[in-house]
């Protein structure tokens, strides 16, 4: 199975910040960071994931960390130099980034890392965004999708400006590069107008791997016409198989062999050499949640207000029309199935959200959750997970200690690399 480690500063858990192993101090220092990855690439992780968001949240307070973000390229370099395997992704918006700026620096990361650099694609979505970047209010869902599929097209034919062979260095002629392998795209469309050719050296036939992470309707569209990984939020087994389902039959009918995109959903486990000390952990977690920091972050998430109505009460109908929501909108059907089904409080389910995010999360020991995780690949629920560790770095440390052994010794993923790029680690084409 193919695995990802979402690195989000101490962990995942709204609460981590607080907890007494938390290094939230060190959080945004070089030396904590490269250590995560590098325990990653110990696991032998296929890649490490970082997000992004381009605003200080409004909901920001002494309890909210999940608005602060070292910008992901800057820091995804600096942690290549200390790693030699594991693949690095990083979130790039096409909403507030030009095609140009995002192909020259997803191509210098993969050729200084030799083939490990990813993107993730998202058009972001919260008006505080538009706000940072001239704009009075954030674009419509449809036209941000319409313009990153321009974008990631005009992208593509940057990285294809120069042939693999063009950069000759050929000291004798005193030829250093061919000219006739490096060509302008002159692409002229909808939203983007750009002459080209990139002036950064083609590393291999091989592009950057691209992810993308929408849920929508129109998302996934874009993710079976264009990923070659997606990251899924679903909150159990039954969700991920329709949505994977879903996605690959939407790659065929886009004329993509459905084996060559992968689906990742997050998965939080929280683990212990018992079932009781797994048990002790979240519970340990879950005290120290502040419920009015957990009904602000479930506000972001519903796109309204939260904060004056009772949280004994259930939510009211009218939040969850889905029309009003701008932003994530596959996010926004996982809180209202999760409430709907279970029938939530307002206060149970912010603290449900903030220490899962919708994603499905395990309580276990080792073996019991390689067996879980075992169970949803073979049952075409995904292809591998995207782990977020409740807390970092021991929840992560723990994964790898009781977790990564039992799947390896059961054959269902791998000890050692047996690829040097991260396209080789997923097992995907050159192109």
């Amino acid at each position: 199975m193919i695995l990802s480690l979402f690195l989000d500063k101490v962990g995942h858990h709204l609460s981590a910040w607080r907890h007494p192993g938390a290094a939230m101090e060190q959080a945004f220092t070089l030396a904590y960071n490269t250590r995560l990855a590098q325990a990653a690439e110990a696991a032998r992780f296929d890649l490490v994931f970082l997000a992004d968001a381009l605003t200080l949240l409004p909901e920001n307070n002494a309890a909210y960390t999940t608005s602060f973000q070292l910008d992901p390229i800057v820091l995804l370099s600096a942690l290549m130099a200390g790693t030699r395997r594991v693949g690095l992704a990083a979130t790039v918006s096409t909403t507030y980034t030009d095609p140009y700026h995002v192909a020259r620096k997803f191509a210098s990361l993969d050729l200084l890392s030799e083939g490990r650099a990813a993107w993730n694609v998202v058009t972001s979505m919260r008006e505080s965004e538009a706000r940072n970047f001239n704009l009075a209010q954030s674009l419509p869902h449809e036209l941000r999708y319409a313009r990153a599929q321009e974008f990631v097209e005009v992208v593509r034919k940057l990285w294809d400006s120069w042939t693999q062979d063009s950069f000759l260095i050929d000291r004798t002629s005193g030829v250093l590069a061919d000219e006739a392998g490096i060509r302008p795209i002159h692409h002229r469309g909808d939203f983007f107008s750009v002459e080209g050719a990139l002036n950064v050296p083609r590393r291999s036939q091989a592009h950057p791997v691209l992810v993308q992470a929408g849920a929508s309707g129109v998302g996934k569209a874009f993710a079976a016409r264009n990923a070659d990984l997606v990251f899924a939020s679903v909150p159990d087994i039954d969700a991920a198989r329709t949505f994977t389902q879903e996605l690959k039959q939407a790659a065929r009918a886009a004329g993509r062999d459905p084996a060559r995109l992968k689906v990742l959903p997050g998965f939080i486990p929280i683990v212990g050499r018992t079932l009781a000390e797994a048990r002790e952990k979240k519970e340990a977690l879950d005290a120290l949640l502040l419920p009015t920091a957990a009904v602000r972050y479930l506000s972001q998430w519903l796109e309204v207000d939260l904060t004056p109505l009772d949280p004994q009460a259930p939510v009211p109908d009218e939040v969850f029309d889905i029309d009003r929501i701008k932003g994530q909108k596959g996010r926004f059907q996982n809180i209202l199935r999760i409430a709907k089904a279970e029938r939530l409080s307002l206060g149970a389910l912010a603290s449900r959200v903030a220490a899962t995010r919708t994603h499905s999360s395990i309580v276990g020991t080792g073996e019991t959750i390689a067996l879980e995780m075992e169970r949803w690949v073979a049952a075409g629920a995904c292809d591998g997970f995207n782990i977020l560790p409740p807390t970092l770095p021991d929840g992560f440390d723990d994964f790898a200690r009781e977790v990564v052994p039992v799947l390896q010794q059961r054959g269902t993923f791998r000890r050692d690399y047996t690829a040097t790029t991260l396209r080789g680690h997923l097992g995907l084409p050159d192109r």
